[in-house]
């Protein structure tokens, strides 16, 4: 994508001082913000549009928890024949437009046999299964080459989210959150091996935006909703999985209010 259309994105989204990802079935959580204006993605240059049941695909633009944010409603997917680069697009325009911290949400599988439907997961750390990578090619202005990962998910906001959850009365899990291609739900064996690389959760994103936003020197926050566990391999259809993580979004908004105002 060519640096104009970076740079009428981030025009677009105006100065920001965060960026939230809002995954499969979680748009609610938004309404904890304060919404000025709702932007549909395919009129911001070089987003790449939503094209999947739960992702309603705008930006919410105003204010969470004292500080600007640009709320990505949905989010585009590596499975539906974008490539990373394209799929990251929109962390790359927030942190143009002077986003310093990164949430990401997701709706994930659980891996973990303690975890239950409906849990929230800190992620704690990630492994890449999907092959690829958003900084494939030549570095872009201000990406660092060859990013450190070691505390991908910024410590100190974890510990945030744990003291909240804690005061909050809120349950939450931590874990590896694995980051497959898709679109196929894992098979048995893929469930076992994921396990055996040390996964808690499962899904079909966010990996390559954690990438990306570590590449530009972002701060990063993520939480999973665990939507279904891998208890009896039992099978698990998409409208199933938002059915599954709509009761975790109010919870889910208290938490990312936390770690917004410790930003």
């Amino acid at each position: 994508m060519s640096d104009e259309a970076l740079a009428a994105a981030a025009q677009r989204l105006g100065a920001i001082d965060a960026a939230v990802i809002l995954g499969s079935g979680l748009g609610a959580a938004v309404t904890r913000a304060n919404v000025r204006e709702k932007v549909p993605v395919d009129r911001i240059a070089g987003m790449p549009r939503p094209q999947v049941t739960g992702h309603p695909g705008f930006v919410a633009l105003g204010e969470w928890s004292g500080k600007r944010v640009a709320v990505f409603v949905g989010r585009a997917h590596a499975y539906e024949g974008y490539t990373q680069r394209e799929v990251t697009f929109p962390v790359r325009a927030a942190a143009a437009a002077g986003a310093r911290t990164l949430v990401v949400t997701n709706a994930a599988g659980g891996l973990n046999e303690g975890f239950e439907p409906g849990d929230l997961m800190l992620i704690a750390d990630q492994v890449n299964f999907t092959g690829s990578s958003p900084l494939l090619g030549p570095p872009a202005p201000g990406e660092t080459r060859f990013p450190d990962m070691t505390g991908a998910y910024t410590p100190h906001l974890r510990d945030v989210a744990r003291e909240a959850a804690l005061r909050l009365g809120i349950t939450l899990r931590e874990g590896v959150y694995c980051g497959a291609l898709g679109p196929a739900y894992e098979t048995p064996a893929e469930v076992r091996f994921y396990r055996t690389a040390g996964g808690d959760a499962v899904g079909m994103s966010t990996v390559a935006e954690v990438i990306q936003a570590r590449a530009l020197g972002l701060h990063v926050a993520g939480v999973s909703v665990i939507a279904n566990v891998w208890h009896d391999f039992a099978a698990i259809s998409h409208a199933e999985v938002l059915a599954s993580v709509a009761a975790a979004v109010d919870p889910l908004g208290l938490l990312l209010s936390a770690i917004l105002a410790a930003a």
